[in-house]
């Protein structure tokens, strides 16, 4: 099974990152329903501006939490693939 590392962006411009293995059912619980993070729910509509592959839960769990740790001009670079 593959998973992703996903970034939002939320309509507050904020950005949000997640971990899925259904990116588009995933985006599609943060925008319709309330499996979507708490944070999200009152930030809608969202839209998907970036995503990578892991191997595996464990790596796609570091990179989430290696971007969360990032500055947004940072994540900026990572969504613009600078």
């Amino acid at each position: 099974m593959s998973y992703f590392v996903y970034i939002l962006e939320c309509s507050d411009k904020t950005l949000y990152t997640g971990i899925a293995t259904d990116l588009e059912r995933r985006l599609d619980e943060h925008n319709n329903s309330d499996k979507g993070a708490k944070y999200t729910k009152i930030r809608r509509p969202l839209k998907l501006v970036y995503s990578e592959e892991s191997e595996n839960r464990s790596s796609a769990s570091k990179r989430e939490y290696e971007i969360k740790k990032l500055s947004r001009e940072k994540k900026l670079e990572i969504i613009r693939g600078t």
